[in-house]
């Protein structure tokens, strides 16, 4: 641990009085180049099956982790995205072009199977007790405040 309180204030310094000044550049978006050219571009076609793998499972890998993931990498390379849309756009918003009115039933049915593997897997809804059922909600004027009187 003593090593390391010494090195970054060395690192620290060469970026701000010799990286920064002479060389026009910044150690962090270097060091983040070579991290992506020299691990994370040797990893990435081992790593995503891996990661849709652990996706397809709910709950195998924590939700956090995975976006921390899914975000890290897209910030490496935006292009990967391509290999695995769906999963980049469970985590980052507006990479999927938008929904269209036509498909609102298909992506009902991908809901309702979410929520059937979500139960089959263990994950409880909890108390649903004060919770309004979906074929109580009727749109008509005979609503439970109709017959009430209200103060104006």
């Amino acid at each position: 641990m003593g090593a390391l309180q010494s090195i970054v204030p060395l690192f620290i310094y060469m970026n701000k009085f010799y990286i920064e000044t002479k060389l026009n550049r910044d150690l962090k978006d270097d060091l983040i180049k070579l991290f992506t050219e020299h691990v994370a571009e040797k990893h990435i076609y081992s790593l995503m099956p891996l990661l849709l793998e652990a996706q397809s499972t709910p709950f195998q890998v924590t939700p956090s982790t995975m976006a921390n993931i899914v975000k890290g990498l897209y910030t490496l390379r935006p292009e990967w995205v391509q290999m695995a849309p769906t999963l980049f756009s469970k985590f980052i918003p507006n990479i999927l072009p938008p929904a269209l009115e036509s498909e609102l039933s298909e992506y009902a049915a991908q809901d309702q199977k979410l929520q059937r593997e979500l139960i089959q897997n263990g994950f409880m809804r909890g108390d649903q007790s004060r919770k309004r059922a979906g074929d109580e909600l009727a749109y008509n004027s005979s609503s439970a405040c109709a017959g009430s009187r209200g103060y104006r």
